[in-house]
């Protein structure tokens, strides 16, 4: 059986190609704008973190040597929130890209770009109905987005909304 036309995407679907492709829940949800304003966040900040010998590898404990833990911690995390700008990260990597924890002569900027394109697109992420948003249908099954009056709604500490 076929999903209707006008069905909204699975939250799985959303966050998948969100991951995949800066934006892309947004390209799902036809919010075009979103769409390609994440993207050219995500992949300028990517490029440019590349063009800078950020890093972009796990650091190995050679590396890691004599820091404390906390600096450790802050040094996996921040490979792992690289990683976070999927596409742009697995094409880096793809193409040969791989920079050391410590190498590179400019290496802080473009690791910190690197870091702020994973987390631009953690922010991308639709959170479909976050915004204290429902669905109505009217007599043809035609989806409507209400959104919720001020100070209503749960997110907004009011009441619930009510079918």
């Amino acid at each position: 059986m076929k999903a209707p036309r006008n069905a909204a995407p699975s939250p799985a679907a959303l966050l998948a190609l969100g991951w995949l492709l800066p934006g892309g829940g947004y390209l799902l949800l036809r919010r075009y704008r979103q769409f390609a304003l994440f993207l050219a966040v995500v992949s300028i900040a990517s490029v440019a973190g590349v063009l800078l010998q950020g890093a972009n590898l796990w650091p190995p404990a050679a590396e890691l040597q004599g820091l404390d833990g906390v600096a450790v911690l802050a040094a996996h995390a921040g490979t792992l929130a690289k990683a976070l700008a999927g596409g742009p990260y697995l094409l880096a990597r793809l193409v040969g890209y791989s920079q050391s924890y410590l190498a590179g002569c400019l290496h802080e900027y473009g690791t910190a770009l690197l870091t702020v394109a994973g987390l631009v697109n953690l922010l991308a992420l639709p959170m479909h109905g976050a915004q204290g948003e429902r669905r109505a249908h009217d007599s043809l099954g035609v989806h409507h987005l209400i959104r919720a009056p001020a100070g209503r709604g749960p997110l907004a500490g009011g009441p619930p909304l009510g079918p």
